[in-house]
């Protein structure tokens, strides 16, 4: 490069800069000193050396003058926008709607009555009288426990009473007749009502070598055989009343004062996809202190025999429906350190609001406080908005 070469450039971007004078008045200075400085050692020596190192020092200083102006101040680029685009997003309008107030949970099937069978007696299995999953009765005979022992007991002590009733009737008639003391009858009716009591004992006896069924119900898989020997740990089998069933699960306590007995509850399995329906009929009387939860117990109706106890379910508890509520996109909320806010469009630019949700379903959250009928909720763009930007929304 020449000198008038040289010299042309430093003149052209000296007109450049002096349009933004306010922002390049240091970098004007320096080209100015640059000028001089090559007309002093110009025809020197070391001319060419020195207009190289200079002029790079004056690229150098002239790079850091326009990041330095571009990062302080605010006045438009030559060319550019008199102000800054606001942001378009989309948004809803509040508007109170009707909401159907169902709560979601889940739980478990249990059986309405359900006992493991035992003996009360230890002895030999004589029979077994029911078959495995099959129906029983109340009161049906489902083990036999060996009673021979008992039996003889019994059959005695009926021919005692037999005996000692005579005596009784005899003493009696010569009681009547004063042939014999009060005393004397006495001990003779006494007799009796011991033998009898006696035999009431081996009844009873006898009844407890039987295992009968205490409900109506399907009975389980057996762990006895015949001829085997249990005592009262063995454990026979189970039975269970699968009609109706019982379905135990929990809410939050913010909704105690809002369930009642009564109330419709539905619910299904994942498995079988199934739905039933059932009514909540019993709730426990006091809050679970651990997990903050209410426990309730629905019935249900299962004649077909559909599903079994212990089958976990999704419950869906239908309360009283909220006529006015004010619902948001879920991908409105925020979550934050001490609960959840959202964006809202105020006078033109964004305003983060603190707000209490309550009721969830798929797709919205209703808002209980916060805000209000007619406010702008923003939902999208919300990681790149920050409170008192400017924004243009986009009403769905």
């Amino acid at each position: 490069m020449t000198s008038g070469e040289r010299q042309d450039l430093l003149q052209r971007l000296a007109k450049h800069m002096a349009a933004t004078r306010r922002c390049y008045a240091p970098f004007l200075l320096t080209l100015t000193q640059y000028s001089s400085y090559i007309a002093e050692k110009r025809g020197t020596v070391i001319e060419r050396k020195m207009e190289l190192g200079a002029l790079a020092a004056v690229v150098i200083v002239g790079s850091i003058a326009l990041a330095s102006c571009g990062s302080k101040t605010n006045d438009p680029l030559p060319g550019g926008s008199a102000a800054a685009e606001p942001m378009s997003v989309n948004g809803v309008v509040v508007r109170p709607a009707p909401l159907e107030n169902v709560v979601r949970s889940s739980g478990t099937v249990m059986a309405s009555e359900s006992v493991d069978l035992v003996a009360e007696s230890a002895g030999r299995v004589e029979k077994i009288a029911f078959r495995e999953g099959g129906h029983v009765r109340k009161n049906q005979i489902l083990v036999k426990i060996n009673d021979d022992d008992l039996q003889a007991q019994l059959r005695k002590t009926t021919l005692q009473i037999q005996l000692a009733s005579d005596q009784e009737e005899r003493q009696r008639q010569l009681f009547d007749k004063s042939a014999v003391s009060r005393e004397q009858y006495d001990i003779a009716l006494n007799q009796v009502n011991t033998l009898k009591a006696d035999r009431d004992n081996l009844v009873s006896s006898i009844r407890k070598r039987e295992v009968r069924a205490p409900f109506d119900g399907v009975a389980g898989l057996r762990y006895v055989s015949e001829g085997g020997y249990v005592t009262q740990a063995t454990r026979i089998a189970s039975l269970q009343k699968l009609n109706p069933l019982k379905v135990d699960f929990s809410i939050p306590e913010k909704y105690a004062g809002q369930v009642a007995v009564g109330d419709l509850v539905e619910f299904g399995s994942d498995e079988t996809k199934l739905r039933f329906t059932g009514k909540l009929y019993a709730i426990e009387p006091k809050i679970d202190p651990s997990m903050g939860t209410l426990q309730l117990r629905a019935m249900c109706d299962n004649r077909a025999e559909r599903i079994f106890p212990g089958a976990f379910v999704r419950i869906d508890l239908r309360l009283r429906e909220i006529e006015d509520a004010l619902m948001v996109p879920t991908q409105a909320i925020i979550p934050v350190f001490k609960g959840q806010t959202i964006l809202l469009r105020r006078n033109g630019v964004v305003v983060s609001v603190p707000v209490r949700t309550g009721i969830r379903t798929a797709t919205s959250v209703q808002i209980t406080d916060g805000i209000s009928v007619g406010d702008t909720v923003i939902t999208t763009g919300i990681l790149q908005l920050r409170p008192g930007m400017p924004v243009q929304v986009l009403v769905q």
